[in-house]
């Protein structure tokens, strides 16, 4: 019963987290700051929800499939994260102003030193 209270809980706060995320990716404008939005709530509502079902069906073979499920996110949604967001970055045309310009390692190093 215990066990079916803490999976309760941990199943509501993935959800919560999950419906956050969703009003953050709507509620920014760049791309990026919506794309970091979904970001968080993806990792820590997943988590939340798998731990609920870990903790719901005990240590069996189920809960090891949940937990790579968790790995294969945690390992690829960075990886896609920033391909979508070096994807932004590049094709941008409103991104060309000073905060944003293309330079070489030597010319930051020059720039470095000249401070």
């Amino acid at each position: 019963m215990i066990g079916e209270i803490i999976a309760l809980i941990l199943f509501v706060a993935g959800t919560l987290i999950f419906i956050t995320a969703t009003f953050g990716v709507y509620k920014f404008k760049y791309v990026l700051n919506r794309m970091h939005a979904a970001a968080l709530g993806d990792t820590l509502g997943i988590l939340l929800a798998v731990a609920g079902g870990v903790v719901y069906y005990g240590f069996q073979f189920i809960s090891l499939k949940l937990i790579l499920i968790v790995v294969f996110l945690w390992l690829s949604s960075p990886v896609a994260s920033h391909f979508i967001a070096k994807l932004e970055y590049t094709t941008d045309p409103e991104a060309e102003g000073e905060e944003f310009k293309s330079m070489s390692l030597s010319e930051l190093e020059k720039e470095e030193n000249n401070k």
